[in-house]
């Protein structure tokens, strides 16, 4: 994957391979926190910041320390504590500087540690074999794309609050429903790039 610009791939980590719309990685808290404009700002700031973060710092302790020692096998633990070490250096941060979004967020910010989305960034950075221009690009990118994605959904969300929907589609339902319909929009930009 080396001659693949980190351009393209930034391009494509927020439109044709969206964690979200394409993998359908990071559902939980994407669904959970959606209500709000104000909330789902925060959080995704929070998940791009802390993918950009991770991908980086694991990027280095993978090709630095995992790969030369032969302890390849150890990544997903490693990376999970990486993880965990990040967000919780993130939880102190926002409690400490802007507590209004803390409490907004509530148990959802440090339940970004175990958000798919981010052990999956890390783990297609190793898969695709990128170089670390291409994971940093690639950790920025999806962490715009999951941001893209959940503010999207917060407007479209805010706008039908007050609409009439079916019962059996109230909650979850529309926003799975609008989760679809998001995903096959995003399909259209596929045949611009792709990357895998």
């Amino acid at each position: 994957m080396e001659n693949v610009n980190p351009f393209v791939i930034l391009f494509a980590s927020i439109f044709t391979s969206n964690m979200i719309l394409a993998n359908f990685l990071g559902m939980c808290s994407f669904i959970a926190v959606s209500k709000e404009i104000k909330t789902s700002l925060g959080l995704g700031q929070a998940v791009t910041f802390v993918l950009t973060g991770t991908t980086i710092i694991n990027y280095l302790v993978y090709h630095h320390v995992l790969v030369p020692f032969g302890l390849e096998y150890l990544r997903f633990i490693v990376f999970i504590i990486t993880i965990a070490a990040f967000v919780q250096l993130v939880e102190m941060v926002v409690e400490r500087y802007l507590p209004n979004l803390y409490y907004s967020l509530g148990i959802f910010l440090p339940l970004i540690t175990v958000n798919c989305a981010i052990l999956g960034v890390s783990l297609f950075m190793v898969i695709r074999d990128y170089t670390f221009i291409q994971s940093v690009a690639f950790g920025f990118g999806s962490g715009l794309g999951w941001l893209l994605a959940i503010l999207a959904m917060s407007g479209i969300r805010q706008k039908i609050k007050k609409a009439p929907i079916p019962k059996g589609l109230e909650g979850a339902g529309i926003t799975l429903f609008i989760t679809g319909l998001m995903a096959l929009a995003f399909i259209g930009f596929s045949g611009i790039v792709q990357i895998q």
